[in-house]
């Protein structure tokens, strides 16, 4: 899909917000939303969406949604620093196709770095189904909840 269009409705993370699908859910503020990643291309790879605004990605979104997003990256990205001692963290979004969008819901990608490579983005899994191990999701977002350091 292009850079440019409209706002689809039926998109994944949406269907995540009204709760029409599940996701392991890491935080949760006011207008944030952050949950693990079920394509992870590292150990601990989360994706932080905005609640309120339809957005598709950079070029959409507010200039305060923005914000309230990053303010959420940062916290989350210090606490899978201390809950899982990563080699580094990359933080990462993608705008339109060609640049490796997927989903066309504006979101931020914190993904864990170890020594070693990473798993391609968007990338099926390896149990199968082409999705992560839940119950992983569930003790690494555990982890990572109980790192939360409060403002």
């Amino acid at each position: 899909m292009s850079i440019d269009g409209a706002y689809d409705t039926e998109n994944i993370f949406a269907k995540i917000l009204r709760e029409e699908m599940p996701c392991v859910k890491v935080y949760e503020d006011e207008n944030t939303l952050a949950f693990m990643d079920v394509f992870p291309q590292s150990r601990g790879h989360m994706l932080v969406i905005h609640k309120h605004e339809q957005a598709r990605n950079l070029l959409d979104i507010s200039s305060c949604g923005l914000k309230q997003i990053m303010k959420s990256v940062q916290k989350l990205a210090r606490a899978a620093n201390i809950a899982l001692s990563p080699d580094g963290i990359i933080i990462t979004q993608f705008n339109g196709g060609p640049a490796g969008q997927t989903v066309y819901h504006f979101h931020v990608h914190i993904i864990p770095k170890y020594h070693g490579g990473l798993k391609p983005h968007a990338q099926m899994g390896d149990n199968g189904d082409g999705m992560a191990d839940r119950d992983e999701l569930n003790m690494l977002a555990t982890q990572i909840k109980s790192a939360l350091i409060t403002d």
